[in-house]
């Protein structure tokens, strides 16, 4: 799951760390940098999870209102339960995986912050979303799936009450949801009826290389960077490297790392995926700089036959 787009970002994180705060330990840089990684996998469960519990909320309304239409008239016609009888949320209400997530982290429960749950189930039962979907035929299973994945997209996906809380919990995740959110529409997606309980999650590191690629990373923009920052500072034109934004010159002496350091990895895809981090965490105006500064190191690289990739 934590795929090398999130660990070159965990690694630009903690570069940057390390020029605002000053040099730490290596050792303690690298447990940081698992830390943050396993706090990305806490996140994936934590937001799989607050489908789960709007789903229970949902139900306890649905057995109030139930319970006072009988009050009322014990001949009442209820209303549909097809909202809190959906069999995806029940498959992944049960799923063994996530159940035990669960029980070894009680300290992440969605109940601590029931007024993130009420606004996100608030917003469902409003929508256009949920009243076509109450009213359709199509009772599948499939149906019932891909309700869930639009209603993530469109009420969890950018719901500032959810950040809010997101970041009383760890000061990571905010910086993650972009990312762990794909992950989650993923799963979603690939739920599938007849695995019952035994529906595989994402793995939290798809293969041994990506483990090794964050930590060797992470060495090499730290253990490189002197020599890395004069080779920016040769190439940048009028100005003073003292006075380049910080989180400008943890992008480029990451990616300079990765550049110089792993002959595996094409250029191209490197340079394209710290653009892209650029274009998260810096100005409009630093990622034009940042691409024209590595562009130019490249070329002077290659022509030194220094780069032969």
């Amino acid at each position: 799951m934590i795929n090398r787009e999130l660990i070159r970002i965990k690694a630009v994180q903690l570069v940057y760390a390390n020029l605002v705060n000053g040099g730490k330990d290596l050792d303690d840089v690298l447990k940081e940098m698992d830390e943050s990684l396993s706090q990305a996998y806490y996140l994936y469960h934590h937001m799989l999870n607050l489908i789960c519990e709007v789903t229970d909320y949902a139900d306890r309304q649905y057995e109030i209102t139930c319970q006072q239409l009988l009050e009322r008239n014990k001949h009442a016609k209820l209303p549909s339960d097809r909202f809190v009888r959906n069999r995806f949320v029940s498959q992944l209400e049960s799923n063994r995986k996530l159940e035990t997530f669960t029980l070894n982290h009680k300290d992440l429960q969605w109940t601590d912050h029931e007024d993130v749950v009420h606004n996100i189930y608030n917003l469902i039962v409003a929508s256009p979303e949920y009243e076509a979907y109450m009213a359709s035929d199509d009772d599948s299973y499939e149906a019932d799936r891909e309700f869930w994945r639009t209603a993530y997209k469109k009420f969890i996906l950018d719901n500032d009450m959810v950040d809010e809380a997101l970041e009383e919990w760890s000061i990571y995740w905010n910086c993650d949801r972009y990312v762990i959110d794909t992950f989650v529409l993923k799963t979603i997606k690939r739920f599938e009826e007849a695995n019952g309980d035994k529906q595989p999650l994402l793995e939290q590191y798809n293969n041994d290389d990506d483990h090794r690629f964050g930590t060797d990373l992470l060495l090499r923009a730290l253990s490189d960077r002197e020599a890395n920052q004069q080779l920016i500072t040769d190439h940048i034109r009028n100005w003073d490297f003292d006075r380049l934004a910080k989180m400008d010159v943890a992008v480029m002496l990451t990616a300079l790392a990765e550049i110089t350091r792993f002959p595996e990895i094409s250029v191209n895809v490197s340079l394209n995926e710290y653009i892209n981090i650029a274009k998260l965490y810096c100005a409009i105006k630093s990622v034009r700089f940042i691409n024209g500064t590595l562009d130019s190191i490249v070329r002077e690289l290659r022509a030194q036959g220094k780069l032969l990739k």
